[in-house]
Order: structure tokens, then C-alpha cells, then sequence
């Protein structure tokens, strides 16, 4: 996960409600495109992306509800430490993935995608939509509020922190999931993680 968490204090230039507006919904597109792929290959994903997905694969219920509810309780840490706009614009952009992944099939599909480039397109769509709503203020919920609570507090890079919770999900897929599904699934989220580590840092951050 990034390296940013929201000022206490909006800068002179800060983004417009206008701009965090496109921002958190371009966010929210890449995110939900990644749920299409992931779901079309039958992968998994980490944070509480990752725990809807097996809950999805598990029960035949529709991930985007699940995803919904699953980042509930992760908000209050979210409002504790960032406070109530922080909140929102997540709630918002959690709102809208679940939208997307839910009517995106109605309108794209793939009659072949190889799980090595799909992995891969899964890890650039999802570091690409998390770093814009990180730079927006805003962020999926879940492990992704947790791992920049950790960030601000200790410096850890939040990437490293999504990386290790990855790591225990997709330990918990194997016993769920085809092992090769995992092990492409995991190379997604390392190129994911990788992504948002290295291109998303406090000295590089535009508002």
C-alpha cells in the first residue's frame, strides 16, 4: 500500500472537490477492472479484497457485497486516526468498486487472456487505482487503512506492511484454491505492492 496519508491541515494548492471527485473514481474503476480479471481467472487478491474473494469463491455469493460489508468495521481506525473526510471518501470509492465489479461483466468479457499477463494486468490496474486514491485522500478500506495507520505511526512502508498480510491470505487460498491460481495471484499482488512502494512516496506526492 502507499506511502501518503492525509494532512491535518489542506495544503495552499490542495485538490478540488472536483478534482478528488475524477480522482476516486478513476481509482475505483482500475480497482473494479481488476476484480473482472481476477475473477475471470479464477485468482485471488489480498487485503479485504482478497477475503471477499475466497468468502465468493467459498459460497457462490456475489463478491461486491461482501467486499462491502467485510471493510465495515475498518473504517472506525480509519476515523480515529484520519478523520471523518478520510472516511467518507473511502466509504465512497468502497461504494463505487462494489457498483463497478457488479455490473463490469454485464459489459466485458475475454475469450483468452493467459494467467501470466493477466496477473500482471491485475497488478498494474490495482496500483494504478490505489495510487489515485491515495493522492486523493482515500484509500479500499480494510488492510489499506490499517497498513497507513502503521505507516504514519512508525515509518514502515504501508506496501510492506499490505505485503505480509498478503502473504498469511494467500497462504489461506491454498488450501481453498488451485495452488498454481494461487502462486499467479500472488505474482498480481506483488506487482501490485511493488508498484504503489515505489511510485507512490511522500517526496513524490502532487496535490
Amino acid at each position: 500500500m502507499p506511502e501518503i496519508s492525509p494532512p491535518t491541515a489542506p495544503p495552499q494548492n490542495a485538490h478540488s472537490a472536483l478534482d478528488d471527485a475524477q480522482g476516486i473514481a478513476y481509482g475505483s474503476l482500475m480497482a473494479a477492472l481488476s476484480i473482472v480479471v481476477l475473477t475471470h481467472l479464477g485468482f485471488v487478491t489480498g487485503q479485504t479484497a482478497g477475503i471477499a474473494l475466497l468468502i465468493s469463491y467459498t459460497t457462490g455469493w456475489d463478491w461486491a457485497p461482501i467486499f462491502f460489508v467485510v471493510n465495515l468495521p475498518f473504517y472506525w481506525v480509519g476515523w480515529k486516526r484520519f478523520g471523518p473526510l478520510f472516511v467518507a471518501k473511502s466509504l465512497f470509492a468502497v461504494t463505487l468498486t462494489s457498483a463497478l465489479a457488479a455490473v463490469l461483466p454485464h459489459y466485458i468479457a475475454f475469450s483468452t487472456l493467459s494467467p501470466a499477463l493477466g496477473a500482471i494486468l491485475i497488478g498494474a490496474l490495482t496500483g494504478a487505482g490505489l495510487i489515485a486514491l491515495f493522492r486523493h485522500g482515500a484509500s479500499l478500506g480494510g488492510i489499506g487503512i490499517v497498513g497507513l495507520y502503521i505507516q504514519d505511526a512508525t515509518g514502515f512502508r504501508a506496501g510492506w506492511v499490505q505485503m505480509l498480510v498478503d502473504a498469511a491470505i494467500f497462504g489461506a487460498a491454498l488450501f481453498l484454491l488451485d495452488p498454481v491460481a494461487v502462486g499467479w495471484s500472488f505474482l498480481g499482488a506483488v506487482v501490485a505492492n511493488l508498484t504503489i512502494a515505489i511510485n507512490h512516496r511522500r517526496d513524490r506526492y502532487i496535490v
